[in-house]
């Protein structure tokens, strides 16, 4: 049988993380490739207690179907969280997803046609490239600096791209460079969008942790005109196995995220919306976030530490929140090779190549993890790959 796929399926390949990822989960692999929260993060005894409660005090709210908007109480916690950053505006509403990348798929389906384009860093996160690429749009890429976005070339893209729908930022710790953008670009960024009339689309799953340095204000707090939709995810700080991410956009826009969803998913699991807003409300979230940090700051500066002693030949920024490191290969070795060879010696690196608007574009940089490996895997990680170097 010759099955004909669409063709918004047929040109699409398998995310380059999830099949280095079958390596990660092999025997004796250390996980450089991944990017899962630290297994001393996950808040276990915590959900436990909540999952039994729930359970037995009202089982059929957290086994029956459930709105498309979200659980009532959830959209008011996430209000109430995201007021403080001052990032929900009178014109705003919230809908749960089914974690924060479904706000790039919801968002792509509501505001894109086939042929429309989209700006993203370059590089940037594959699930969301992916999720775009499923619309058979156009993806142009902006060139990424140390502290954000090129703006001359932002601007170049947005006057050459007449069909451009909205802007794609990972403000906050990008994945997968690490790069913080900072509060004169996130500035710029918004007037940009503002005079060519484009949207943004903020995606902030790594804003809780930071272990270093001064938060900056989200795009979202500056959103004076609704052009900013606004991702978040409980991922990273709770668990990524509940699925639970939120976005926070115009009234308007979210009513047609919601039509999409409800031909997408209907709703978000309601049990995990339930779980997710007991922990954020009956216990200390404020203690749980502090202690990611703390977990997070140690492992980045002892595989940072590590890298700097036996890899100086990598280079790479220094980070102060996230889960990743984006190191620089020296030229003249082959980054696809490299990585190659790195999971032969039984460590999973990601190609930096996978995180471009082409994998066929020239990239000698590979993405490290160090949230997933222990502390004992980074050590000897950085030592394999550091034998391979020389």
């Amino acid at each position: 049988m010759n099955y004909n796929f669409s063709k918004k399926v047929s040109e699409l390949k398998p995310s380059v993380i999830r099949e280095i990822l079958k390596f990660t989960g092999m025997p004796g692999i250390i996980p450089f490739a991944a990017g899962n929260p630290a297994a001393e993060a996950f808040p276990t005894a915590a959900v436990e207690e909540i999952s039994a409660k729930i359970l037995r005090e009202r089982p059929i709210d957290a086994l029956q179907y459930s709105i498309t908007e979200g659980y009532p109480k959830l959209r008011e916690t996430v209000r109430n969280l995201m007021k403080k950053q001052d990032s929900v505006k009178d014109f705003d509403d919230v809908i749960i997803t089914s974690g924060a990348q479904q706000v790039m798929n919801l968002s792509t389906q509501a505001l894109c046609n086939e042929g429309d384009t989209i700006i993203c860093e370059s590089p940037s996160f594959i699930g969301s490239l992916n999720a775009f690429r499923s619309f058979n749009v156009k993806l142009r890429g902006v060139p990424l600096e140390s502290d954000g976005m090129n703006l001359e070339e932002l601007e170049r893209a947005l006057k050459e791209e007449p069909k451009a729908r909205f802007i794609y930022v990972i403000a906050n710790f990008q994945n997968p460079s690490g790069v913080t953008t900072s509060l004169e670009k996130r500035k710029a960024i918004y007037e940009l969008a503002k005079r060519y009339k484009v949207l943004i689309v903020e995606d902030n799953p790594y804003g809780e942790t930071r272990f270093e340095g001064e938060a900056l204000p989200n795009i979202k707090s500056m959103d004076t005109d609704g052009i900013v939709i606004y991702a978040g995810s409980f991922s990273k700080v709770i668990s990524p196995g509940l699925r639970v991410g939120y976005a926070i956009a115009p009234k308007e826009v979210i009513a047609k995220l919601t039509v999409c969803k409800q031909v997408s998913d209907v709703h978000t699991g309601i049990f995990g919306q339930l779980i997710v807003d007991s922990f954020v409300n009956d216990y200390d979230f404020d203690a749980h976030i502090a202690k990611i940090k703390e977990i997070y700051g140690r492992k980045s500066r002892l595989m940072m530490q590590a890298l700097d002693t036996k890899c100086p030949a990598l280079r790479y920024n220094k980070i102060q929140g996230g889960l990743f490191i984006w190191c620089d290969l020296p030229s003249g070795i082959n980054m696809l090779d490299f990585a190659k060879e790195a999971v032969e010696k039984s460590v999973a690196v990601v190609p930096g190549n996978a995180f471009l608007m082409s994998e066929n574009e020239p990239c000698n940089s590979i993405r490290l993890n160090f949230s997933t490996p222990s502390d004992e895997q980074i050590v000897s990680g950085v030592d394999i790959l550091s034998g391979l170097l020389s």
